[in-house]
């Protein structure tokens, strides 16, 4: 366990006294660095090597000795190399001869540091910072002292210690490269037949076991050590002594053999259940060996467990794989979510309570008590994030208090307090609920990482080691399915609490299933929770999470919070789902964030265009709206009175299918499907082909109004024989091969409703051909202004990509342009990703159109509608998508 800072200093200063009379290089060198590092508490052999040898830089002159080797003083891979020389000698020399070294090391072997020493002096380099405070050589921090001031710069060993961490991005080299090693011993047990539940056991315990090596719940370096110097080189012999090991860490000290191997014995005791269950042991060979040895490598201390929770999941799958580091939750996303559900309004409390000490110790009992729940839990990234912000809030609260009763932070630093009684914030109040198994235990160990990482930082504030081993506490993640698991089930109350215990906050990101790719299982799920409603088939699978926890906070002071696609909050799902929501149950929505671009999916995939509702069963003053001006920039806070499920400040209505206009207006028709399997459709170029071996078809040969063509200024062509007499078809032996083609493409399909129109082959499906008409593509870009429309007549076949107003007047066109009507557009209509996808029942039949508007404002309107189509004409070789983008759109 890390040594306090007294105790280093205490150590330090005994270390100075035995050795400055010290001289000779080679006589005591060893015992000298066996000592230092014992200052730290570190035993020297469990972490470095003595006398590495290396391969150094061929020598240029004509007299060199071609490939040289050379041997290190001291080397601990990755963190510090040592070179040592009598007392007197030249240092300068020695930094450049540890430089020389550096070739003949990997890349993960080669240091952060390099200290230099004569037994009188030290020089501690740091390679990674660029601006030292006393100099340095080559972009490297220079620190030099003599051994009897080491007592005051030992603070620069912190790195030695466990005290001195680096900060990492969001998504560092240090997590991928472990992930990967993981992936390489997946694979080799893979491939000899380990697989399954045993499997991903056995390496979530080995990444429980990587970690402890480095973070001080083992002894520092005891893993590797006991590896090289236990088992055979072939590997036949690793698996034994894991799964000894295993034994021992299940094992209290108690109950362990008395002649257990002191290797082995020097291992704690962890409990936990992570290593209760028996497994089969596995089989290791010389590859797989070297493979867990070099998975020892990496700093396991720095892994970020929110990140690397999801990079070890990929390991199982390798296309995953190939993409680590990119399939994750991002924190950001993450904060977006249990800020505003319960971390803003913590740290108001928290700001008020500055210099009140009974304020602050309520306001620690408070969050200590806080019970938090992510019924889709993954490996467990949201749940990771929460807790460890509300352990560093904690660690303020503490620090205050502290500081409210006298005690000043360096003293608290330096004092031997026992800081485990002043924390009070534990794992064992967070919950998930996980469909996967893997992931499960993933995020089971992931939570007692990042609480150990967490307790390495009160160690760091407050100067007095903090450890809880054995692990009497853990996180409860049940592995099942969420939909169908009772969530209050999870909650065993303490012997002392009082009533029913339930969630304070519930937060998280489900599924992200469409309607029409769940699974026959999902959709009963989702079926099941609306209680058999009509239409809650069309749902997407993450509704199910919003009405479970909906029925949850019923009569609770819970409070939800969920990312999810942006479908819930348009189209045909908005009445369906907050339809029960508010009138069965009773929620209030407190915040949103509009819909935004989802960062972080897996490469390759689809982009997600998701809002975020935090919802209870309680009023509050407090209502926000997020919004994004760019769905991939950055938020603005709107406050707002109220928010209703289509996310605006505004009344809580909801937008019905309507088979009917509520206004005086033209029934909106679909364009027509061929369903021809391709036949009856051609190009520009297939009409000009085709007319030339069968021009008496030219009369049936019919202008086809599809969105893109529109769109984008392009012909399009279809075969229409609607009204066509038999006699004249029959003459055209062409026509004849595509007729039939479509019949057997029809009679082909597994739908029975598509068999039944091979009777009619050579029809569309649809044959809807109004004498004029409005034309509106069903998927338009959202980033227009406004959605493209255009007049055609009769002689033009609108598809099935498009809507139609039959008939339509330019009063109607005006309206149907408005920004009046854009706006009502942006908010009720479905998307497909963030496009518009403009709906008959939903969007155009319920629109609110003006009441009874004399000639004079139908002329204005029409007018303007005119205007519209004259700024069009001026511009005749710009297509509708040159003249509506917002940046070349013409006055």
């Amino acid at each position: 366990m890390a040594l306090s800072w007294n105790e280093i200093k205490t150590r330090a200063a005994a270390f100075t006294k035995e050795w400055e009379n010290e001289i000779s290089e080679d006589a005591e060198a060893k015992s000298f660095w066996d000592d230092f590092f014992n200052v730290f508490g570190i035993g020297r052999r469990r972490v470095a090597t003595f006398e590495q040898q290396v391969k150094l830089t061929p020598n240029p002159s004509p007299k060199g000795e071609g490939n040289r080797s050379g041997y290190i003083d001291l080397l601990w891979k990755g963190v510090i190399l040592v070179e040592h020389k009598s007392r007197g000698k030249d240092l300068d020399k020695a930094y450049q001869q540890a430089k020389d070294y550096f070739p003949g090391l990997k890349e993960k072997e080669l240091p952060r540091y390099i200290l230099v020493s004569d037994f009188e002096r030290f020089r501690l380099y740091d390679l990674e910072n660029s601006s030292p405070p006393g100099g340095g050589r080559e972009g490297a921090s220079q620190h030099d002292f003599l051994l009897k001031d080491f007592v005051d710069h030992v603070n620069l060993f912190g790195f030695i210690a466990g005290y001195q961490k680096r900060i990492y991005k969001e998504q560092d080299p240090v997590n991928i490269e472990a992930a990967l090693l993981m992936g390489r011993l997946h694979d080799n047990l893979k491939a000899i037949g380990y697989t399954g539940h045993q499997l991903e056991l056995y390496l979530v315990r080995l990444l429980f076991c990587l970690f402890a090596d480095d973070t001080g719940i083992f002894e520092k370096g005891i893993l590797q050590e006991y590896i090289e110097l236990h088992t055979k080189e072939d590997g036949s012999d690793l698996a034994m002594h894991i799964d000894a090991l295993f034994t021992v860490l299940n094992t209290a000290p108690e109950h362990r053999f008395k002649n257990l191997d002191e290797n082995l014995a020097a291992f704690p005791y962890t409990n936990g259940k992570l290593f209760e269950e028996r497994i089969p042991q596995a089989a290791f060979n010389s590859e797989m060996r070297n493979a867990l040895l070099e998975a020892c490598l990496p700093d396991w201390g720095e892994i970020s467990p929110a990140i690397f929770g999801s990079l070890f999941q990929a390991v199982m799958n390798p296309k995953e794989r190939r993409s680590a580091g990119a399939h994750y939750t991002s924190e950001k996303n993450i904060l977006k979510v249990i800020k505003p559900l319960f971390l803003d309004g913590l740290q108001r409390e928290f700001d008020a309570a500055q210099n009140s000490k009974p304020k602050l110790q309520k306001l620690q009992d408070k969050i200590a008590a806080l019970r938090f729940l992510d019924p889709a839990c993954g490996c467990g990234n949201f749940l990771i994030i929460a807790y460890r912000e509300i352990r560093l809030l904690e660690i303020e609260i503490i620090k205050k208090l502290l500081k409210l009763q006298g005690y000043r932070e360096e003293v608290m630093r330096e004092a031997r307090m026992d800081i485990s009684a002043l924390v009070k914030c534990d794992v064992d109040r967070f919950y998930g609920i996980e469909y996967e198994e893997f992931p499960a235990q993933i995020a089971q160990v992931a939570m007692w990482l990042i609480d150990h990482q967490m307790n390495e930082l009160v160690s760091r504030t407050f100067g007095e080691y903090m450890v809880r081993i054995p692990l009497r506490k853990s996180a409860t993640i049940r592995h099942g399915n969420a939909l169908r698991t009772d969530w209050q089930s999870l909650i065993e109350p303490l012997p002392w609490e009082k009533g029913e215990q339930v969630y304070d906050y519930i937060f998280g990101n489900p599924p992200f299933v469409g309607s029409k790719l769940m699974t026959q299982t999902q959709r009963e799920d989702i079926v099941a929770e609306f209680d058999k409603a009509e239409s809650s088939g069309v749902l997407d699978y993450v509704t199910g999470w919003y009405i479970r926890a909906a029925k949850y906070i019923e009569s609770k002071h819970t409070k939800v919070a969920f990312v999810s696609t942006n479908s819930i909050v348009q189209g045909e799902q908005t009445s369906i789902l907050w339809g029960q929501m508010l009138n069965k149950y009773n929620t209030k929505i407190h915040f949103a964030h509009r819909t935004f671009k989802w960062s972080n999916e897996a490469k390759g995939n689809a982009a997600v265009y998701c809002v975020i509702i935090g919802f209870a069963n309680t009023e509050t003053s407090e209502k926000s709206i997020y919004e994004y001006e760019n769905i991939k920039g950055e938020a603005h806070e709107i406050r707002a009175a109220n928010i209703n499920p289509y996310l605006v400040d505004a009344n809580n209505v909801l937008i019905y299918k309507s088979s009917n206009p509520i206004c005086s207006v033209p029934k909106m028709s679909f364009g027509n499907m061929p369903l021809d399997g391709g036949n009856l459709l051609l190009s520009d170029h297939e009409k000009q082909e085709f007319l030339k071996v069968e021009p008496n078809a030219e009369k049936f040969i019919k202008p086809l109004i599809s969105a893109y063509e529109f769109l984008n200024g392009e012909k399009r062509w279809c075969i229409w024989l609607v009204g066509a007499d038999p006699d004249e078809i029959r003459k055209l032996p062409i026509v004849l091969q595509r007729i039939e083609a479509v019949k057997q493409f029809r009679l082909k399909s597994v739908a029975p409703s598509t068999q039944k129109f091979a009777a009619t082959p050579g029809l569309f499906r649809d044959t809807n051909q109004p004498d004029s008409f409005i034309v509106i593509p069903r998927v338009s870009s959202e980033n227009r202004k406004y959605i493209p429309m255009g007049f055609f007549d009769g002689e033009s076949i609108v598809s099935d990509t498009c809507m139609s107003v039959p008939n339509g007047t330019l009063f109607h066109f005006g309206i149907l342009s408005s920004s009046m009507h854009m706006k009502w557009v942006k908010y009720t209509c479905g998307r497909l990703e963030s496009r518009f996808r403009y709906s008959k029942d939903i969007v155009y039949n319920n629109f609110p159109w003006p009441e009874n508007p004399t000639d004079k404002q139908k002329e204005t309107i029409e007018k303007t509608a005119q205007a519209v189509l004259d700024a069009r004409a001026a511009f005749p070789n710009s297509s509708l998508a040159d003249l509506y983008d917002p940046n070349t759109m013409p006055p």
